[in-house]
């Protein structure tokens, strides 16, 4: 089940203290209005007594859903000990275990494994759909704001590529990326016991590192 605590805050604007109410699990399938709250982001927005402001903290959670058997620890730190021996039983029983780093990442992560699709396919959808925007010419790398998940619907993917001003949408079909990844399944393959980081730095540094070996291999030997 979800559980919470108190924690005494200073307010970034007038600098007074203040008593906040924030969640160090959430049990997504007990509690749909706090699945929402997280999707929506306003578990994670403050708003201060005193000035009256309002701000976004983001503070480690640990996302539960049992019915699509997934866990998202958000936290910018390292895995810890503690959380390791935690999800070790989740993931015997097949569940996806992931870390985010950013509330963005969190609640995109949340939307793309509630649809069913394999994140690290999003992620490689989402550097063929950067790969394809620069090379056909419509915009350059610096024009890119970001690249967003939008929705599955009847097995196609749709990813758009934004712009400050434009953008571009990409309709995917699953099984075109489920044959690209086929072909080498090694490659794509992650540690769901470690709880990743499955984003789109990940995936980048997957293409890096296979250059880098391509590189070495291409150098003649003396």
């Amino acid at each position: 089940m979800s559980s919470s605590h108190r924690v005494n805050y200073t307010c970034p604007y007038c600098g007074k203290e203040m008593n906040v109410l924030v969640y160090d699990t959430v049990d997504a399938s007990l509690d749909e209005d706090l699945r929402d709250r997280c999707v929506s982001g306003d578990l994670f927005r403050m708003s201060c007594p005193h000035c009256h402001h309002e701000f976004m903290v983001q503070y480690p959670l640990v996302y539960i859903d049992k019915d699509h058997r997934f866990l998202i620890w958000l936290s910018d730190q390292a895995v810890t000990k503690e959380i390791l021996e935690f999800t070790k039983p989740l993931a015997l029983k097949g569940y996806i275990l992931r870390r985010c780093e950013t509330l963005s990442e969190f609640v995109e992560k949340i939307v793309i494994l509630e649809d069913g699709v394999d994140d690290v396919m999003v992620e490689l959808a989402r550097y063929d759909c950067f790969i394809e925007f620069v090379n056909n010419k419509k915009g350059t790398v610096e024009d890119i704001t970001s690249i967003e998940y939008q929705r599955c619907e009847n097995d196609v993917m749709k990813i758009n590529v934004r712009t400050d001003d434009k953008g571009m949408a990409f309709m995917i079909p699953l099984s075109m990326m489920e044959e690209e990844m086929k072909q080498n399944k090694d490659f794509y393959r992650v540690d769901n016991e470690s709880i990743p980081l499955v984003n789109a730095a990940f995936m980048i540094q997957k293409f890096e590192n296979l250059a880098k070996e391509l590189d070495k291999k291409a150098v003649p030997s003396a």
